[in-house]
């Protein structure tokens, strides 16, 4: 599975931004997907996820109630819209892949396929 994320960019703080994760090359349908961001000199955490189906969501504390996670299996896309931008949400964000969370949606080690990052600033 190929994924291809993109839709970031510079924001202003309280702004809002669109993300968008194609998939390739497998039955989208059947993974369960989930976004990432990993600031400058920080570890990778988790943002949020979505189950196979789209029926379950999960998410970060730090992102409840700005950030909504979305997918369309028809396009083979899942989408991260982000709302309220803060500085602090400045980072390189990815999208993952995974066949069964082993129930940890927020393990990355779960993933088993990544994107390449797209990077989001938000300016102060």
């Amino acid at each position: 599975v190929q994924l291809q994320a993109s839709g970031g960019g510079l924001v202003q703080a309280g702004g809002s931004v669109r993300l968008s994760c194609a998939a390739s090359g497998g039955t989208f349908s059947s993974y369960h997907m989930g976004w990432f961001r990993q600031a400058l000199g920080k570890e990778r955490e988790f943002v949020r996820a979505i189950s196979c189906g789209g029926n379950s969501t999960y998410h970060a504390d730090s992102v409840k109630g700005r950030f909504i996670i979305s997918r369309d299996n028809a396009k083979n896309t899942v989408y991260l819209q982000m709302n309220s931008l803060k500085p602090e949400d400045t980072a390189v964000y990815y999208c993952a892949a995974a066949s069964r969370w082993y129930g940890s949606p927020s393990d990355a080690t779960r993933y088993d396929y990544w994107g390449q990052g797209t990077q989001v600033t938000v300016s102060s």
